[in-house]
């Protein structure tokens, strides 16, 4: 046993417990937000690239848009998985995990205050070890706020339009114990898996949660709302330390 959190986990993590998070800024050269962050062995690329002009249904509006693609490397995972440019046509977890990446950034970000331009979030797999969606919003709203800094230094705009921080982390329920910030091996093997966004303020932007075996208790979802914030209130405050005060 260890404290509070319990029984160690397979990589000596308390239940509670968050991977080891490294977050490397100003990746790519070229972008005007990057990101590589690293939560245990799963590792994505965050860049956040700004397009003067917005969608046809937004022009003339005065409004801007975030939007987010996402994609997994070949060799990301255990075996090999072919690139889907080359079948034609993304899969249906794809979209929805992109989806999901930009329904999140835009809730925390004031499109009337960007002008009519584009942030376009490219979220990139390199290595796969679970919570790779929940790794990409947590390192997209760095690489978003890091592009906002940059527009503001150019005199685009005149402060950085977010209302909030924003995390994401998986917890589920795997051997009838609630474990956050699920690995690969854990997540395989859950009988609940939970994806959950916040702002840090304890507000929730989505809830992701599924009983892939079995029917789950209210009291198992007070516990997964409990131990996620409380693993979202550490993602928040890193990002907090690195992007500063919102302004």
């Amino acid at each position: 046993m260890n404290g509070s959190g319990g029984m160690l986990r397979a990589d000596g993590r308390r239940k509670d417990q968050l991977r080891p998070i490294k977050i490397t800024r100003n990746f790519i050269k070229h972008a005007e937000g990057s990101v590589l962050i690293e939560m245990g062995d799963t590792k994505v690329i965050c860049t956040a690239s700004v397009e003067e002009k917005v969608p046809p249904f937004l022009k003339g509006k005065g409004t801007g848009w975030v939007t987010a693609e996402y994609s997994m490397l070949p060799r990301s995972t255990h075996d090999r998985s072919p690139r889907e440019a080359v079948k034609g046509k993304q899969g249906g977890r794809t979209l929805e995990i992109q989806r999901l990446v930009g329904r999140a950034l835009r809730a925390v970000t004031g499109m009337d205050q960007m002008g009519e331009r584009s942030i376009w979030i490219d979220c990139d797999v390199i290595q796969a070890d679970g919570g790779t969606r929940t790794a990409s919003i947590t390192g997209a709203f760095i690489a978003l706020a890091d592009a906002f800094t940059t527009l503001k230094t150019r005199g685009l705009i005149k402060k950085r339009p977010l209302t909030d921080y924003l995390a994401a982390v998986s917890v589920g329920k795997v051997g009838g114990e609630i474990l956050v910030d699920l690995a690969y091996v854990e997540d395989s093997a859950a009988e609940v898996d939970m994806n959950l966004v916040m702002t840090s303020k304890g507000q929730f932007v989505e809830i992701q949660g599924t009983a892939e075996r079995t029917p789950f208790a209210k009291q198992d979802m007070d516990g997964f709302l409990a131990q996620g914030w409380s693993a979202i209130q550490t993602l928040t405050n890193l990002q907090r330390d690195l992007v500063g005060a919102l302004d």
